[in-house]
């Protein structure tokens, strides 16, 4: 129940990205505004979550993770309330911000939970079942936010999210206990804590990581974010049918975590995670081929970016795995930084397939690629996967 609980917290904030994805076009109909305006919501959301994880990650080394989780899953639903009810773009993406960051409570803190009962390939392995289970969130949510948009307006996502992290806040009072006792807190308080961080920040191979994984975070928001508008504006597909398209490309995430959950402990965390970027990487410049030279067509772009989305059911819970090991001192900055890392770059990258006009298939897919460039390069030039002794095996 614990592992369902903390997979269910790494989900809430997929699901409040992706359920109400299908429902871009019609949010900015509601408002009056762009699409590149809508999009920005996501972005205040993303910020939100990052500026949670970097400051409750190390807080929570320093107080505890049980009382920060109940109050994140309690701000979490009341923002959603106010998203549900926003009058207008500014109000709604306020809340937005504000919801992020009471979300990125369970993100970082449930990461940080499992750091603290589980090491090594074992980790691995728990980091792989969490994920595989968060990872049914971007399966369902386009699909449950296709059908709420098919039997009412986009409003009623945000009172499904709120009742979801109510749901939550009964689960965590239920099933999660505090898992760092007091005499593994560090002491001098929350600035001791936040000092943590900026040590963690002076290891090369730990920061290389976190690049590797938020560069491909962005990629992946980025797709996230173009996705809608490729498949129903570009290709005519309804909120519902994408919404499918969506799930099935997410089930390749989910298949990928699966297997990255058989082979961690046999094969080595790094090497999984190279092959995971050469996925993604091999993907998305195969899409960008095609559509340079023309073909640009619904199945070639949906089999490229399912392609793409498989890749990252081996690069999240590896980069996840290492960064956490490699920071094992101090989990909670750790993770802080991980979720940092992830989602600032994701909020950069969230607007960026329209910012200079309509969002297509070949704008979605330059964004996707050249992030996934980055994550490729801070592979080889700073991580260095093939001289590294502290990574987990």
């Amino acid at each position: 129940m614990l592992i369902l609980v903390l997979a269910g917290l790494s989900a809430v904030s997929p699901f409040a990205t992706d359920m109400y994805a299908p429902g871009f076009p019609q949010i900015a109909g509601s408002f009056g505004t762009s699409g590149s305006a809508v999009q920005l919501s996501l972005t205040a959301c993303l910020i939100g979550t990052a500026a949670g994880q970097v400051v409750l990650g190390p807080v929570s080394d320093a107080t505890g993770r049980r009382r920060l989780l109940l109050a994140g899953s309690g701000l979490f639903t009341a923002f959603s309330v106010i998203c549900a009810a926003a009058p207008s773009i500014v109000v709604f993406d306020i809340a937005r911000l504000l919801q992020g960051f009471a979300g990125g409570a369970g993100l970082v803190i449930g990461r940080a939970v499992v750091t603290d009962r589980f090491t090594g390939a074992a980790a691995a392995r728990q980091f792989a079942t969490l994920g595989a289970i968060a990872m049914t969130a971007p399966v369902l949510a386009p699909v449950l936010g296709g059908l709420v948009l098919g039997a009412s307006s986009w409003r009623m996502v945000f009172v499904a999210l709120a009742t979801a992290g109510l749901v939550l806040l009964a689960a965590i009072w239920a099933w999660v206990p505090e898992s760092l006792p007091v005499e593994r807190r560090r002491t001098g308080g929350v600035r001791t804590a936040l000092f943590a961080m900026s040590g963690l920040l002076r290891r090369r191979e730990l920061v290389g990581y976190l690049l590797v994984m938020g560069c491909g975070l962005a990629a992946l928001f980025a797709y996230i974010t173009g996705s809608p508008f490729v498949f129903e504006h570009g290709y005519d597909l309804s909120p519902t049918e994408y919404g499918f398209v969506f799930a099935t490309n997410a089930v390749g995430t989910v298949l990928s975590s699966v297997a990255f959950g058989r082979l961690a402990g046999r094969v080595r965390t790094t090497t999984l995670l190279v092959a995971g970027v050469t996925v993604v990487a091999v993907s998305t410049a195969t899409l960008v081929f095609l559509l340079v030279v023309g073909v640009d067509a619904l199945a070639t772009t949906w089999v490229c970016f399912f392609g793409l989305t498989s890749g990252f059911g081996f690069v999240l819970p590896a980069a996840t795995t290492t960064v956490l090991a490699l920071g094992g001192d101090s989990p909670g900055a750790a993770s802080g930084l991980l979720g940092g890392a992830q989602f600032v770059l994701a909020a950069a990258a969230a607007p960026l397939p329209g910012l200079f006009g309509s969002t297509t298939a070949l704008s979605t897919a330059v964004v996707v690629l050249a992030f996934v460039v980055l994550s490729a390069l801070a592979l080889g030039a700073l991580a260095r996967p093939r001289n590294s002794v502290a990574a987990p095996g």
